[in-house]
């Protein structure tokens, strides 16, 4: 279990890297800090070798399309369950994204130190999704980087490996992106005549998953 984060440490970091921090969160005991790509490298050096976040746990991607924008009613479920829009496309939930870039990588690092952990965000542009690579920093970072440059197309210059890890050869865009299809492009068999296995055309239809609810349990009765 990790410590809490106390203030002073978190005005510490604030007064150091002072307008290196773009933005900052603190929520549910978790600090998100928020820097330009531009001083990733500088910042991430800092808080290794001076706050003694030693440890990168791991680097994840966040599609940010479409944002907030849903054909079904979460926010405020009720007991007639979860609505969904009659007209095709319609949407019951907007929460625009206030005006952020499309992509962000973000780095989850963690000082065994002081036993406290530090959420580290960085936007990208979706026509640009270069940024440096931090595997020089932290050598975990290799797959990391290779991952998030499998599932979304994110450019991490001075990688010593940048390849694909967890798709096919010649696999064609990036899975974790919101414009992806969940069938994907084509579909894999193997062909008993040419002894290998083919790639082909998927024939999958697109289907909308309706979630099972619910719509009387005597559980949820208030008690008379």
């Amino acid at each position: 279990m990790t410590m809490s984060l106390t203030q002073e440490f978190i005005d510490d970091l604030k007064n150091d890297f002072n307008s290196q921090f773009i933005a900052t969160t603190f929520q549910h005991d978790e600090l998100t800090v928020e820097i330009a790509k531009d001083n990733l490298i500088k910042v991430m050096t800092r808080l290794k070798k001076v706050f003694k976040f030693e440890q990168l746990v791991d680097i994840s991607g966040v599609d940010y399309l479409n944002f907030g924008e849903d054909q079904w009613k979460t926010q405020s479920a009720t007991s007639s369950g979860f609505s969904r829009g009659v007209v095709q496309g319609e949407l019951l939930h907007k929460e625009p994204n206030k005006g952020k870039k499309r992509f962000a990588v973000v780095y989850h690092l963690m000082s065994l130190a002081l036993n406290i952990r530090l959420r580290v965000k960085v936007y990208l542009d979706e026509f640009d999704l270069m940024l440096p690579s931090v595997v020089d920093i932290w050598p975990a970072a290799n797959w990391s980087e290779r991952e998030a440059f499998d599932m979304f197309g994110f450019i991490f210059t001075g990688h010593p490996d940048l390849r694909r890890i967890l798709t096919d050869y010649g696999f064609v865009g990036h899975p974790f992106r919101k414009d992806f299809p969940q069938s994907g492009y084509v579909e894999m068999r193997y062909d008993e005549t040419q002894k290998r296995v083919v790639y082909e055309p998927v024939e999958i239809d697109p289907r909308v998953n309706a979630p099972k609810v619910i719509r009387q349990d005597n559980r949820y009765l208030d008690e008379q």
